[in-house]
């Protein structure tokens, strides 16, 4: 018995210590942010619309996903996702796939409203859904949709937010 409370008064306090300083998983900031600004050019210089980025965002917006790809389904595909300053989820998504296939794809399955915005000089087709919300805007040759779980303040301010830029090199 003695041993046993020897062993109890020297593994105590170590384990004490360490549920004290070791992180426990909870609280702070979790999101892994990656950089997207080269594979905004590079998607620039390889697709056959105007890849836009967002520009002029605060630093409370965090880049989380970046891709561009080339599919049978979703055509020559540019996606790029972000945590905004409430924790929510934006996208942008553009293809030169146009339709209702990949608007239901990139709004998980929004409905049209029939009411537009207009940001930042650019009218927008409203979506709102179970999932997401969207703004949507169709031209010749290229779809893009701003989505997610942002209130719709905050798909404003991304939609507004959005260059076409130039590719560099």
């Amino acid at each position: 018995m003695r041993n046993l409370l020897l062993s109890l008064a020297v593994v105590v306090p170590v384990a004490g210590s360490a549920w004290l300083f070791l992180p426990h998983g909870s609280g702070g900031d979790h999101v892994k942010t990656v950089e997207y600004r080269v594979a905004a050019d590079s998607a620039r210089r390889a697709a056959p619309y105007p890849v836009v980025a967002p520009e002029g965002l605060g630093k409370d917006w965090r880049p989380t996903s970046v891709w561009y790809k080339v599919t049978e389904r979703e055509g020559k595909y540019w996606h790029l996702g972000f945590v905004d300053p409430d924790d929510e989820y934006v996208q942008i998504e553009q293809s030169d796939r146009t339709g209702r296939d990949f608007v239901d794809s990139s709004t998980q399955s929004a409905e049209r409203t029939g009411r537009t915005e207009k940001v930042g000089g650019t009218v927008w087709q409203r979506y709102e859904g179970e999932k997401y919300n969207a703004l949507v805007r169709e031209e010749r040759g290229v779809t893009t949709v701003v989505a997610g779980t942002a209130s719709d303040r905050r798909l404003a301010e991304m939609a507004a937010a959005l260059k076409t830029g130039k590719p560099k090199g």
